[in-house]
């Protein structure tokens, strides 16, 4: 596991806390106080993240864009693990439902859970996994997500997929994928992509600049869909 060398400070805002704040500081990972010093992560034992060799993914589309069934397809043919940030918090919440209910709330509206719990949560998953090759879907949503990722864990993506899918089929594909999920109706699914369309594209802008960004055309089939992904995971396999 992680010990903690300074105490954590909060990325999202100086302000005076909300509920929301409040929700993520009450998860048992952030007990510890809070302080203006930067946060410096140690793993115990002779392995840290950067000695691992990393290859991390970033996969990013709104929602119903198929970049969930398109990381399974990667996952498959390239043996990569799979972390989607939002199945990690929905996990989260049903164990612990009491201390989670603002953050459930918050799943519903459509807003943005705080970058710390997040990264937090996905950065356990890393650690505990044998694997060097990682999916991290539906990560960062906003910019203040890529900047916990980078300071928590002193890491940055090898190769970031943005499916771009136009709005209609991505209402399309939620309403009719029917998964029992608290945030799969009308309302939501247009809250949702209001807010990935405004927050997501300074990250898209970010990575497309560092030459990182991979953007795919989400409209067709999920095997035509996934031919015009294999050439980007073929290519990084043969280096």
């Amino acid at each position: 596991m992680w010990r903690r060398v300074t105490s954590l400070s909060p990325v999202i805002s100086t302000s005076k806390p909300t509920s929301l704040d409040q929700a993520a500081l009450g998860f048992k990972i952030w007990r510890s106080s809070f302080s203006t010093e930067t946060p410096t992560l140690v793993k115990d034992g002779p392995t840290s993240f950067k000695e691992r060799n990393l290859f991390i993914t970033f996969v990013l589309g709104g929602p119903g864009s198929g970049k969930g069934t398109q990381c399974q397809k990667i996952v498959e043919t390239f043996g990569f693990k799979h972390l989607s940030a939002g199945e990690l918090l929905r996990r989260e919440i049903e164990s612990n439902s009491e201390q989670w209910s603002q953050m459930l709330n918050t799943i519903k509206e459509g807003r943005i859970v705080p970058s710390e719990v997040t990264v937090k949560l996905i950065q356990q998953e890393m650690e505990s996994s044998d694997s060097n090759k990682f999916l991290i879907d539906g990560f960062p949503r906003t910019e203040e997500n890529r900047i916990a990722f980078e300071k928590f864990t002193g890491l940055e993506p090898n190769v970031v997929l943005f499916f771009d899918c136009p709005e209609e089929e991505m209402v399309k594909r939620v309403l009719n994928r029917n998964e029992g999920r608290v945030d799969d109706n009308i309302d939501t699914v247009k809250k949702r992509l209001k807010v990935f369309e405004i927050l997501n594209l300074p990250v898209i802008d970010y990575y497309s600049k560092r030459g990182k960004l991979h953007k795919i055309n989400a409209v067709g089939t999920e095997d035509e869909i996934f031919e015009k992904v294999r050439p980007i995971f073929s290519a990084c396999a043969g280096k």
